[in-house]
């Protein structure tokens, strides 16, 4: 019998085996499932940006009139991000994630068949609720599957799958909306997510490092141990001691605890000030590009060029975080989309058509790549026991600059147009630069090497 085939006995530290182990196939396919539900998520949620300028017209309303609709899916979804997180941590990740992708799909379905602006708001809030919930809870499943040296660029290729399934769902919407409407975008948007329910809830395990902390599960454990290669006796006790030196207590207030108070406040407001630009675009670039005498195929293609320079900005900025840290590539990453968005008020929009498109690409990689690392940034800085309620409190802080975005986005196209718009994406990334200069404890470099606790202790 070889080595690997015996059976592990005693005491097992459930760190040591997940983060000194090997990333089998088994955990990759974990990952690949937790960023599907992202790409769902990031395409059903865009999908709005992409309707609203054909809903207004439809319902003969204004943009500040449709903004309600828009902040009360942004409502939801912060509601959503801190009501996972608690869910996640309490009764664990798998359905958090299964129940969250769920939700969003069958909302997004019924938007199809809504009658009016209300019921658009109303539907979009529920939502929300689960667009909300998945990026927390799959993030933290990424976290936990993937060993400590590859969790940073592991954590932030999920998150990427935001801008990516909003690049997809602007193709979608491109062949979609001509052929069938704003209607049968929501219809047939909808029913992807909710096969994909489906699929997770046959496929998806429950995280080791959640079953470790609840003894009645260990035999649960011990077999998903075996199917990662790691075969565990029967009689095996487990432990995460790594965690535990650091973890004072379990909760919210242990967010500020043990010198995490800092750091915590910096990151809500970072997550506040860039997912105020971010969801400036999702949901008001293609009305901001119309309103400026664009078709609507033409401003549907800036947001779909947006997400794209998002995917690449994002895994980029991840592999710069692998070897150099995370203080300064966040930091160059903020400066840029913010000098971005301030260049692009040069350009005539009917002129210059086709590098204001590509200006917006080039925005999308700077300020996504701020936005999806962060999340890399929450896995670092919290112990297991908070790591789902810390990303999920900072999402849900965020999402406050979200809503502000529903209202802030159509106010000031209507005020200033083009200029203004492009004001409020530069202001708030630099806002977003300071705050990330305040954090203290970044990852520092070749921090995927090391577990949560020992970088908390090597920042201290």
């Amino acid at each position: 019998m070889s080595a690997q085939a015996i059976p592990f006995r005693g005491n097992a530290d459930i760190g040591r085996l997940l983060d000194d182990g090997a990333y089998t196939t088994m955990q990759k396919v974990v990952v690949f499932l937790a960023a599907m539900s992202i790409v769902m998520d990031g395409f059903d949620g865009q999908l709005i940006g992409f309707a609203i300028p054909l809903m207004i017209k439809e319902w003969g309303i204004t943009r500040s009139a449709f903004a309600p609709a828009v902040a009360a899916g942004l409502i939801g979804m912060g509601i959503g991000s801190a009501c996972a997180g608690l869910f996640a941590d309490r009764f664990g990740r798998r359905m958090a994630v299964i129940a969250s992708v769920f939700v969003f799909g069958s909302a997004t379905c019924a938007i199809g068949l809504a009658p009016d602006v209300l019921t658009v708001a109303a539907l979009r809030f529920i939502a929300g609720l689960g667009i909300g919930g998945a990026l927390p809870s799959s993030t933290t499943v990424t976290a936990e599957f993937t060993p400590a040296r590859r969790r940073t660029l592991a954590v932030t290729a999920t998150i990427v799958c935001v801008p990516l399934g909003g690049m997809l769902a602007g193709f979608f919407a491109a062949e979609i909306l001509p052929a069938f409407g704003w209607r049968g975008l929501f219809f047939i948007g909808g029913t992807f997510p909710i096969a994909l329910a489906v699929i997770l809830l046959f496929t998806l395990p429950e995280s080791p490092r959640f079953l470790a902390r609840h003894p009645e599960r260990w035999g649960e454990l011990g077999k998903l141990l075996g199917r990662m290669n790691r075969p565990m006796a029967a009689d095996v006790t487990y432990s995460d001691a790594a965690e535990q030196i650091v973890e004072k207590r379990a909760g919210f207030g242990a967010l500020f605890s043990g010198g995490l108070a800092r750091d915590t406040l910096a990151t809500w407001a970072a997550f506040f000030m860039c997912l105020t630009a971010v969801y400036s675009a999702f949901s008001w670039l293609p009305t901001m590009l119309a309103s400026e005498g664009l078709s609507m195929a033409v401003a549907g293609s800036g947001l779909t060029a947006y997400n794209l320079g998002g995917v690449v900005g994002a895994l980029v900025c991840a592999v710069a975080i692998t070897r150099f840290g995370s203080r300064w590539p966040l930091v160059l990453c903020c400066a840029g989309a913010a000098a971005s968005a301030f260049a692009l008020q040069s350009l005539n929009v009917g002129r210059d058509t086709n590098l204001l498109i590509f200006g917006f690409g080039v925005h999308g990689m700077f300020v996504n790549a701020v936005q999806s690392t962060m999340y890399a940034l929450c896995a670092f800085m919290y112990p297991t026991s908070v790591r789902a309620t810390g990303t999920a409190s900072a999402l849900a802080f965020g999402r406050l600059g979200a809503i502000l975005s529903a209202f802030a986005g159509a106010a000031v196209i209507t005020a200033g147009g083009a200029t203004a718009y492009l004001t409020l994406l530069g202001s708030a990334m630099v806002f977003a630069m300071v705050a990330l200069l305040i954090v203290r404890r970044h990852i520092p470099k070749r921090a995927v090497l090391m577990r949560p606790s020992q970088a908390a202790t090597a920042a201290g």
